[in-house]
């Protein structure tokens, strides 16, 4: 039995580590071909003869990206903490409070995430722009935070669903209003659900392309995404800037995951065992 199981842990961690080789190894390529020299041919997974850390500042310089980190960071701070507080307030009301048709509610929520945004995106546009919404950061941030709310109020209804209701019972007991439940007794215990849920929202607003190259035409208040595609367009033929360019946008979402991966796991893994 004990060898049974040696051999099954050995092989579910094999498996992991493969995985993480397959995801791991184009990040790595993306870092060396960044430290090769400017303007010079990149052959593969080869190592440079001279680092070229200069190429870093240089994209920065070429490519603006004061303005473009500066508006992603914008509407990211912004979009982060509204949607997770929005999809918190409507998973713990259709999970605890259970209004009318509530099962039809959350389905509808669920069916919003097969909604792909390239069959909405230019219905969207027409419908901001006589409100004024379009080439503003609210407009983008409003957007993006009704875009992300489907797949947030699945996850906060199914973690609150899933939590035992004798907590809820007791605070109502006690005499206790539905906020008071909420803030006191079920977000002290939620903080793991409600971390990985804003880990997620992040990446995706800050990585958010084909919804704001739509909405924001201004060059001014483009997001680092949209600016690494123009990016691409202007050096295409040089990989190690191209390739630095991409170091800098993917770097906040890098350092988002590592700050919190911890919490981040833990309500993956609270969420995979409950469910």
């Amino acid at each position: 039995m004990n060898k049974a199981k040696s051999l099954s842990s050995a092989g579910r961690h094999t498996i992991l580590i493969i995985f993480a080789v397959m995801f791991l190894v184009p990040f790595v390529g993306i870092v060396v071909a960044a430290l090769h020299p400017s303007n010079t041919p990149v052959a593969g997974f080869s190592w440079p003869e001279r680092w070229s850390w200069g190429n870093f500042a240089e994209a920065w310089q070429q490519g603006d990206f004061n303005h473009l980190m500066l508006s992603s960071a914008i509407i990211t701070v912004c979009v982060v903490p509204l949607a997770a507080v929005l999809a918190t307030l409507a998973g713990y009301g259709l999970a605890t409070l259970r209004p009318i048709a509530a099962p039809a509610i959350a389905t509808a929520f669920v069916l919003g995430m097969t909604l792909p945004i390239e069959l909405v995106v230019v219905a969207l546009y027409f419908e901001l722009e006589p409100l004024g919404l379009t080439n503003n950061y609210l407009g983008a941030i409003l957007a993006e935070t009704g875009l992300f709310m489907p797949f947030g109020v699945f996850w906060m209804h199914t973690h609150f669903r899933n939590l035992p209701p004798e907590i809820a019972e007791s605070g109502r007991v006690d005499g206790g209003r539905d906020f008071v439940i909420l803030f006191r007794l079920l977000l002290p215990i939620s903080w793991p659900a409600i971390t990985t849920l804003c880990v997620l929202f992040f990446i995706w607003s800050w990585n958010q392309f084909l919804l704001l190259l739509i909405l924001m035409t201004s060059p001014e208040k483009r997001t680092a995404p949209i600016g690494l595609g123009y990016f691409v367009g202007e050096f295409s033929t040089n990989i190690p800037l191209l390739s630095a360019a991409t170091c800098i946008v993917a770097a906040p979402s890098v350092v988002m995951y590592l700050i919190f991966q911890r919490r981040f796991v833990a309500g993956i893994t609270q969420g995979a065992l409950k469910g």
